[in-house]
């Protein structure tokens, strides 16, 4: 096979990130085609300058990525069809105003139904685990602390007591970009401004919790859609006000 113009990586502090990084993007870009057999470890090695073991690593991260596909007997092949390959988001993708605003959308049509099922599902011991994280956020208000660990444990052990594990994984694969403030730098004129906005949360979120001690499955979905709605406006409003000063 003729072999891709490679050269040995640059120094790094996790060489098996930085080989998979370059292939995935030889991949996406379309220089390493559909179909296309990889070069083997062994040529692997030479043009990259790393040893056995990252190559088989970067492979399998590919692998697990969704594209690469082993075959056997025959070598590591670049895989053509996008369906087969897994949902992500993109890190610069929710690093604007525009790619925050699209994830709160998506996560409008999870959340609001998370908030209903957990009302009419939870158990005892998964409402206490509710009261406890709004309670926790509660305690950071005032601390100098933006509180985004918090506000994504609060929204994660609604997930939990849905009793249904895949609205946890949806929220744990969204991970930090569920908390706008966090991917998205807003600067607010002073602490007292920070503390009214987790404030306003903390009335949501009290809102939603007094739903699902109800077992209000209706109230809770509203209180939650109530709540999505309000931090996405209250959020854009933040930025625009930033952008203008």
């Amino acid at each position: 096979m003729t072999m891709p113009k490679f050269s040995p990586l640059p120094p790094s502090r996790n060489l098996t990130e930085e080989l998979t990084a370059t292939l995935a993007e030889r991949i996406r870009s379309g220089e390493l085609v559909s179909s296309e057999k990889l070069p083997t470890e062994q040529e692997m090695i030479a043009a990259f300058g790393v040893s056995r073991t990252v190559v088989r690593e970067a492979i399998a991260a590919l692998r697990a990525e969704g594209l690469v596909e082993s075959r056997q007997g025959a070598g590591v092949f670049v895989v053509g069809d996008k369906r087969r390959r897994p949902f992500r988001i993109e890190a610069d993708g929710a690093a604007t105003v525009e790619g925050v605003i699209a994830i709160m959308e998506l996560r409008r049509s999870v959340e609001i139904e998370a908030a209903g099922l957990a009302a009419e599902r939870r158990t005892d011991i998964q409402l206490k685990a509710v009261q406890q994280a709004v309670a926790a956020f509660d305690a950071v208000i005032g601390t100098g602390d933006v509180a985004v660990s918090a506000d994504f444990e609060f929204h994660k052990s609604i997930c939990q007591a849905t009793g249904n594990p895949y609205f946890e994984s949806f929220l744990e694969f969204l991970g930090h970009h569920i908390i706008p403030r966090q991917t998205v730098r807003v600067q607010v004129s002073s602490a007292e401004e920070m503390t009214r906005y987790l404030q306003k949360v903390s009335r949501e979120h009290h809102q939603i919790v007094t739903s699902i001690e109800a077992r209000d499955g209706a109230a809770a979905r509203r209180a939650m859609g109530r709540h999505l709605t309000r931090g996405r406006d209250r959020y854009a409003s933040l930025v625009s006000t930033t952008a203008d000063q």
